[in-house]
C-alpha cells in the first residue's frame, strides 16, 4: 500500500455508489497499478457517518458524502489500509479513529488511534465483530439496512480478477490474490495465525441471517446468495 499522507491527493475514482438507504461505496485507484481499493460509508441510526477504509475523493464527491450526514467515525481496517487516513483526520478533526487491536501499533505510526473496533458506540444499524484466527489484525463491520445485512471486510477475502500490469500481475498472480473470492498467499503468510479458526469464522459469517452483500477491500461486491458463497469459497483456500 502507498505511503500514508496528510495531503489531500485524490486519485481517479468511480462515482459514489448507493447500495442501500444507509450504505454507500466508492471504488478508487492506487498509484502505479491497476488494482482498485474500496471505501465503504455507512450511516448510524443517529445520522452520523462511519468511513471505512478512507479514500480521498474530488471535491464534488466529498460534498456528496457530507450531504449524507456528518463524518464521525474513521475505521482504519488494517495496517495495510492507512494511506488516506491522516488526510481524512486533517480534513475532519472531530473524527473518532478506531482500529483493530492487532494492527493498532502500525496504524498509530501515521494517525493517532482513539480506540479499538469493539469500542464503537452501540448502534442498531452498525456493529463490529472480531475475526478469529488472525490475531485481531482485522475485524468485520456489519451494517443492517432495509434490504438485509452487509458484511464489510478488509484483506481477509479478495474478490477480483487477475491483472496484467507488472505490479498487478505480481500482486494478483504471483502472490495468489486472484481470481477471487479467495484468501491470498500473502494474507496467509502475514495475518493468519490459526487456519482452522479462521475457516470456521468465515463459515459463521456466511451463515449471517439476512446476508445480502459482501464488500471487501479489493474489488468486487458479492450480492445476494453470492455473498455467502464468496465467504465459503474463500475459506477453501485455508
Amino acid at each position: 500500500m502507498a505511503n500514508a499522507t496528510e495531503e489531500w491527493k485524490p486519485l481517479s475514482h468511480a462515482p459514489l455508489e448507493k447500495l442501500s438507504e444507509n450504505l454507500w461505496r466508492v471504488s478508487g485507484s492506487l498509484p502505479r497499478m491497476t488494482l482498485r481499493r474500496t471505501m465503504t460509508i455507512a450511516r448510524r441510526g443517529d445520522g452520523r457517518l462511519v468511513i471505512h477504509s478512507a479514500i480521498a475523493l474530488d471535491e464534488t464527491a466529498m460534498k456528496a458524502i457530507e450531504a449524507l450526514g456528518p463524518p464521525a467515525y474513521l475505521i482504519v481496517p488494517s495496517g495495510f489500509h492507512r494511506k488516506d487516513a491522516p488526510a481524512f483526520k486533517r480534513r475532519y478533526p472531530e473524527l473518532t479513529v478506531l482500529a483493530p487491536r492487532g494492527a493498532r501499533d502500525k496504524i498509530a505510526k501515521v494517525i493517532p488511534v482513539d480506540g479499538a473496533l469493539e469500542e464503537f458506540p452501540k448502534d442498531h444499524a452498525i456493529h463490529f465483530e472480531a475475526i478469529q484466527g488472525i490475531g485481531d489484525a482485522e475485524g468485520a463491520m456489519l451494517v443492517r439496512s432495509a434490504d438485509g445485512m452487509t458484511i464489510v471486510l478488509g484483506d481477509i477475502v479478495f474478490n477480483m480478477d487477475r491483472k496484467k500490469d507488472p505490479l498487478g500481475f505480481f500482486f494478483t498472480t504471483l502472490l495468489g490474490s486472484a481470481p477471487g473470492p479467495r484468501i491470498s498467499r500473502l494474507v496467509k503468510a502475514l495475518m493468519v495465525k490459526d487456519r482452522a479458526a479462521l475457516r470456521a469464522d468465515l463459515e459463521r459469517l456466511a451463515a449471517t441471517p439476512g446476508l445480502v452483500r459482501l464488500i471487501v477491500a479489493h474489488e468486487k461486491v458479492a450480492h445476494g446468495a453470492d455473498a455467502s458463497a464468496a465467504l465459503i469459497a474463500a475459506s477453501k483456500f485455508l
